[in-house]
């Protein structure tokens, strides 16, 4: 007995000792390590790297910008079923241990000895990984391991076990750009965090051990044995019921991988503010967690696309088919690699994981998947699943070209016809101006291997369809501040980045007519009811180049009133109304509705519109007709907030129009804020003149096709430029000023007028966005005058004399008893306000 009592007080004893020296080392380490701990107290106020994203006005998301796709929650929004089924694969004892799991480290250090000083699995409770993640380097060392135990127990006594939770849940990777759970149930299943079903949630749960070994889209069978084992450590722990369990097992895997997806289509805004946020913020904005909120509306940035979309296929359609895209693709992975081979090239087949991983599917079962085709066409997917759609346009292989039908291959995977409905418009292109005769067969248009275009129609049909030739933009402001409401600023983003709305300077051809127009009525030199010749006009410049500017019909139409000839668009009499302004008292005027004067030509054909100016510019001038001649500026970006709090980096105050402002009045308040008022540039009773005026481009003029939309609010103007290289139409009422522009970026002729190309997309826009909307025009100026005069001279008729017509004047400005024309102002001023680089040969 003796003995046994020697060995079990020499046993303890032995443990005293074990224990001491654990608990001296565990001091050592704490007093040799934590002078060089980072503060854990910085967790508190930590600020995770957060994408940029973008959004409408009314906070629908356009655009998101960075490598870490972030989306923070808090504790409470964490469902609790993932919750269970996270602590079940990463640390069950969570809410028990003080931050340290002795089981787990103990594990921890018999891979330790065994491996030489490599930590394997590193026994790391879920607080430890916190500290990994936050705060240290990733390297498994002993060291690190130390470090990590030490500010594991640290946390555990400055945060609560929820704060931690919250910290870990929005720090971790798990694949495919996806920091956070929220974020990568976006990822891989396109739904907010608390719609997943369990074993949805259970995938993500197993995904932060080994983001690429247990990746559903990489490794699908491992991940799925990842799960079910989470789900059955769910079971075993008490979480769920045996039902519950089989049931979750039982369930497909439908992970795919999902790009950011944005709520409005608005790629060319989006791409303007992130280029603004990047010269702002620099590398920071991707990571700063800042959100720019635009002016853009939600509801009219989907008929501006669509719009502009229909129109451009339309005008394309009107001018031929160029033919597939690519021709006789092969139809099997293994014919096009024997082709490839073939031919001595050396291409890469293999692609993006998901690309491939599509492929061999195909390749195993492209009978089932796609019926009513025979053999393999992995390749013919795998080249769908690569090529971009373009707006509406998608594409697809022909398979079967046969009579008057067509049966093409979709990238849905889905075996689609086309009827001779849609396909009998494929005339050949053969320039702007000719076309081909129309086909007779489906074979003489596509052949089987043929990658073409395809576009579903409103009954749900599909026709063939193409890229179109020529681009476009339509910009939509709000005349009152100058916001952009909307912008398209091509026909596809993918198809071409280059934002034709703010960057393409085109000349602007006769929508720039008005503001000529509006300086003779501006300054009484001009009425509407001014006669002025339309009569041929020959110019020569300081090179001695005779210039002859003629009329777009052709014809002459000799002596007309200015509201006539503004709404036929006639080239020469604007010509000499600009003689009879003097071109540099035009240009300064023109300065006020935002016009660069160095960007200004210095010549008579600025009446024509032959400066180079975008889309933004030319809607931003009509603005200020609209509003009544107020200069307001556009502007694109509401505010920009940052962090989970939205707390405001800046916040726009744009100057405004304000009609009932008293003259002299500089600032005035709107829902509660203080706006400066924008000067005015024109006189309200001229602008009000000009938009009578622009109604008869609409009544009977050039516009006469936008009487379809039955409403009297709306005015605007054509135009076309030299050669038909660019179309236009800029219109507006009192809540909306909307511009369209047409051309090639090549400067091509679109061999079409702005009432052809341009007009039926304006028509398109307004007629959705101002559905339902009550007519808004202005109020007429109080000192609007109201005189019968004579329909061929232009003159006052005298009280009681028979005929004539009404127009309206500037009680300052009131016409002769007699006819006055042009000609005679020119020859009073003798050319003292200059033409510029021009001198009159009549």
């Amino acid at each position: 007995m003796k003995w046994i009592k020697t060995l079990v007080f020499s046993a303890f004893w032995l443990l005293v000792s074990l224990s001491a020296a654990a608990l001296l080392s565990v001091a050592g380490a704490a007093l040799y390590f934590s002078p060089g701990l980072p503060d854990v107290r910085q967790l508190q106020d930590f600020e995770l790297h957060t994408p940029l994203r973008i959004f409408t006005r009314d906070g629908k998301l356009i655009g998101e910008y960075g490598d870490e796709r972030r989306m923070p929650v808090t504790f409470d929004e964490i469902p609790e079923d993932f919750l269970l089924a996270l602590l079940a694969a990463e640390d069950a004892s969570f809410f028990d241990h003080r931050g340290v799991d002795p089981k787990g480290l103990a594990r921890a250090a018999v891979e330790l000895v065994s491996s030489g000083g490599d930590i394997q699995s590193g026994g790391s409770t879920i607080t430890m990984q916190v500290a990994r993640n936050y705060l240290l380097t990733l390297d498994r060392t002993f060291t690190r391991k130390i470090r990590e135990i030490l500010l594991a127990l640290q946390m555990e006594k400055i945060l609560s076990k929820e704060e931690i939770l919250e910290l870990y849940v929005n720090k971790i990777f798990l694949g495919h750009r996806a920091y956070g759970i929220a974020a990568a149930a976006e990822v891989y299943y396109n739904k907010p965090l608390d719609e997943l079903t369990l074993a949805q949630k259970a995938m993500i749960a197993g995904l932060p051990k080994a983001p690429s070994s247990f990746n559903p889209l990489a490794n699908p069978e491992r991940s799925l044995i990842r799960r079910n084992w989470i789900l059955y450590r769910m079971r075993e722990l008490g979480h769920i019921d045996q039902e519950t369990y089989e049931a979750a097992v039982q369930e497909p895997t439908t992970a795919r991988r999902y790009v950011a997806q944005v709520e409005v289509d608005a790629d060319y805004v989006a791409e303007m503010a992130r280029q603004y946020a990047l010269e702002r913020f620099g590398e920071d904005a991707y990571t700063g967690g800042y959100r720019i909120h635009t002016t853009l509306d939600s509801e009219l940035q989907p008929f501006a696309r669509q719009a502009l979309a229909r129109g451009l296929i339309d005008y394309d359609t009107r001018h031929g088919w160029r033919g597939p895209e690519e021709r006789d693709i092969p139809a099997s992975l293994a014919e096009a690699q024997e082709r490839t081979e073939r031919r001595g090239l050396e291409e890469e087949l293999d692609e993006s994981p998901e690309i491939m991983q599509t492929a061999r599917q195909a390749a195993e079962r492209s009978q089932t998947r796609v019926e009513g085709i025979e053999g393999d066409v992995s390749n013919w997917l795998r080249v769908l699943e690569r090529t971009p759609g373009f707006g509406p346009l998608q594409p697809a292989i022909v398979v079967e070209s046969e009579g008057r039908e067509m049966r093409v291959l979709s990238g849905e995977g889905e075996l689609v016809t086309l009827d001779w409905e849609g396909l009998s418009w494929a005339r050949e292109y053969r320039s702007p101006r000719a076309r081909g005769a129309e086909p007779t067969s489906a074979a003489e248009i596509a052949d089987t291997g043929d990658l073409v275009r395809i576009l579903q129609r409103e009954d749900g049909s599909w026709r063939l369809s193409q890229r179109p030739d020529a681009e476009g933009s339509l910009v939509v402001m709000n005349p009152t501040d100058g916001a952009i409401l909307a912008l398209q600023g091509g026909f596809s983003f993918n198809a071409s980045k280059f934002n034709r709305a703010v960057q393409a300077q085109r000349q602007s051809g006769s929508i720039f007519k008005p503001f000529v127009f509006l300086a003779a009525l501006d300054t009484g030199l001009m009425t509407a009811s001014s006669v002025v010749n339309d009569a041929p006009v020959v110019m020569q410049d300081g090179s001695n180049e005779i210039w002859r500017p003629v009329n777009s019909s052709g014809d002459f139409l000799g002596p007309i009133r200015l509201r006539v000839a503004l709404a036929m668009s006639r080239n020469l009499v604007t010509i000499r109304i600009l003689q009879t302004l003097g071109l540099d008292n035009t240009i300064d005027y023109l300065e006020g509705f935002g016009f660069s004067p160095n960007r200004l030509p210095h010549g008579l054909s600025l009446a024509l519109g032959s400066a180079d100016l975008t889309p933004l510019e030319m809607t931003n001038a009509y603005a200020v007709l609209a509003n009544g001649g107020f200069q307001v500026a556009p502007w694109f970006i509401e505010r920009i907030t940052r962090g989970s709090d939205e707390q405001v980096i800046s916040e726009a105050r744009p100057a405004v129009a304000c009609r009932d402002c008293r003259e002299g009045q500089t600032e005035v308040e709107i829902d509660g804020k203080r706006y400066e008022v924008a000067p005015r540039v024109a006189d309200p009773t001229a602008v009000y003149i000009l938009r009578d005026m622009l109604r008869d481009v609409i009544e009977s003029g050039t516009g006469r096709a936008a009487l379809s939309l039955d409403r009297d609010d709306v005015v605007g103007k054509t135009g076309t430029t030299n050669g038909f290289r660019d179309a236009w139409f800029a219109g507006y009422n009192d809540d909306l000023v909307a511009t369209v522009w047409i051309g090639k970026d090549n400067n091509e002729s679109i061999a079409e007028y702005g009432g052809n190309a341009a007009l039926p997309i304006w028509i398109d826009f307004m007629g959705n966005a101002l559905e339902g909307r009550p007519e808004a025009s202005p109020e007429e100026p109080e000192q609007l005058v109201r005189m019968r005069i004579d329909e061929q001279t232009g003159r006052r008729l005298a009280d009681g004399q028979p005929g004539g017509i009404t127009e309206i004047f500037h009680p300052d400005y009131l016409p002769d008893m007699e006819p006055r024309r042009v000609e005679q102002e020119i020859e009073q001023r003798s050319g003292s306000q200059g033409t510029g680089s021009y001198e009159a040969i009549f």
